[in-house]
Order: structure tokens, then sequence, then C-alpha cells
């Protein structure tokens, strides 16, 4: 029986792999443990250019979906303004049916324009971009700058009806705002410190009391990279590592992980917790199988809501 006063915790799956080989045997164990485990969902990112190998998130949540029953797969995020919306809607609607109505869309602006001409994307009015590739009518009507549909018609519809949940990234004000308008959660980026989390969740609850939204029917999460070792200084220095594969900046690991041992890594996800997070979603990015494991029997059972 699930504990609900416990914190929900999901899991990043493997999918950046630094060193170049991709082990989709890895993969396969992983999620499929995580399943068996109870973890709260199974979550991808996306980094389409890049110096380090990373799967592409829709296809692999297609194979997750195949090796998978129950759990629950989320993207976050989907750069939605690098995407062709047609596409895209025809994409995440097969994903909903191939994993049976799993699906938590995460979305978001995206913080890199400069690769927007190499992806046919905008690098002006990227708002407006991103506005006009929502839509979720059954025929979709609809005249726009970027976009234009006349009555068009698409199937299979998702399984969730009339769409799976969408979750918003972004860290601008204006998108936490646009976050609580138009979806029904928001994902906290792990390149962020849980300060900084801890203001973005008050221009959003600022936004649900001024909507009259029940905050309840909003989920408030974030991404946390996680490095359960009792030698602080090796787990550090495994996630600047990682850090500069992944982002070209390794102080940012120290910025805005959790590292250490037990007490240390519970008292960091619980300051995170305390800011507004009703869920976490865990980022090992190393010894995966062994953090699998660790974290939800050391950690998780130890994450009480506030």
């Amino acid at each position: 029986m699930t504990d609900a006063t416990l914190v929900p915790c999901g899991i990043a799956i493997p999918q950046v792999f630094t060193d170049g080989a991709t082990d989709m045997g890895l993969i396969e164990r992983y999620v499929r443990r995580a399943e068996e485990m109870g973890y709260h969902s199974l979550w991808v990112q996306e980094q389409i250019l890049g110096s380090s190998p990373s799967l592409e998130p829709i296809n692999l949540l297609s194979y997750v979906a195949a090796v998978t029953r129950t759990i629950p797969l989320g993207t976050a995020v989907i750069i939605i303004t690098t995407r062709n919306p047609v596409i895209l809607a025809k994409e995440l609607s097969t994903l909903d049916v191939l994993c049976n109505g799993r699906l938590i869309i995460g979305l978001a602006l995206g913080g890199r324009p400069g690769h927007y001409p190499l992806l046919s994307a905008p690098t002006e009015r990227r708002v407006r971009h991103f506005v006009e590739a929502l839509w979720q009518e059954p025929r979709a009507s609809y005249d726009g700058d970027f976009w234009q549909l006349d009555g068009e018609a698409m199937g299979p519809k998702p399984i969730q009806q009339p769409h799976p949940p969408i979750w918003f990234g972004g860290r601008n004000p204006d998108g936490l705002r646009r976050a609580v308008r138009r979806g029904q959660g928001w994902m906290g980026a792990g390149s962020t410190t849980t300060e900084q989390f801890k203001e973005h969740v008050g221009v959003l609850r600022e936004s649900l009391d001024a909507s009259g939204q029940d905050p309840g029917s909003f989920a408030i999460s974030k991404r946390v990279y996680i490095a359960l070792d009792d030698d602080e200084d090796r787990a550090e220095d495994r996630l600047r590592q990682w850090f500069g594969a992944r982002y070209g900046n390794v102080d940012l690991a120290s910025r805005v992980s959790v590292w250490g041992g037990e007490a240390r890594c519970i008292d960091g996800l619980h300051a995170i917790v305390d800011a507004g997070a009703g869920m976490l979603m865990l980022n090992p990015v190393f010894d995966h199988m062994e953090h699998l494991e660790a974290l939800h029997d050391r950690i998780v059972p130890q994450l009480r809501k506030s």
C-alpha cells in the first residue's frame, strides 16, 4: 500500500551517455526494475544537438512503453518551438496509445535559440510560435501567424481525453504564469538551484491564487540531479565531470545538485520539498542501477510531505 505521507518520486531514465556507448540493456533493466519497485514515474529529457550523446526522447519512450506496463512516462521537457506541431501531435498521441494512456507531456519554449536555424525554428516571436502550437480540437481550425489549419483531422486520438496531462517547463515569470493558464503542472529544471526553484514556485502560487484555481489540481515538481555516496568529494567530482560533458559547465553541478551520504541527500531533498515540490524527479547520472536501488531503499522512504 502506498504511504500517502511520502513525497512521490519519479526517476530519470538513463539517456545521456557521456562516454558515447549507448547501453540499451541497461535501459531495459532499469525501467523494468523502476516499475517493479513502485517509482512514481519515468522521465526523459531532450537535447537534439550537443557534445554528449543523448537519445531522442519520444523514440526512447516508445521503446520504454513496450517493456513496461503501468508506470507513467513523462517528457521533461520537449522544446516545442523546434518541432512541427502537427507531427509532434501525431507522435505524442501515438505514444499515448502505445503506452495505454500513461503519458505526461512536458513542454517548454527552450533556451538555446542559436540552434534554432538548424531545426527550422523561429529566432523571433518565439512565444507566439510556442502558443500557436498548442491545440486540442477534434478537427483543428486555426488561422495563426505561423500555422494555418482548416478543419484538419488526425487519429488515433490519445487514450487520455481530452489530452494527456501537460506540464510546462521554464523559469521566466511570464512562462510560469502561462503554465498555470494552459497546463496541469510544471517541472522545475535540474539546472536551477533550490532558491531559484522557491522563487518560481512563488510566482506559480500567486498565479494560481489570482486565477482562483485549486492549487491541488496543479502539479509542481523538480528534476534533481543526485549522487548518493558517503565519499562526498568523490560524488561531487563525478557530478562535475558529467555536468562538464552535458552542460559544458562543471561549476553548475556544485550549485544545483544534491550529493553525499544518506543524511545530506535527505536534507537536500527536503529543502526542495519545503520550497514547494509536490513531486521529485530524481536524476542519477552514473551508477544507474546502484542508484535506482539505493534511492528507493534508503532515501525515498524518508521523504515526508511538508
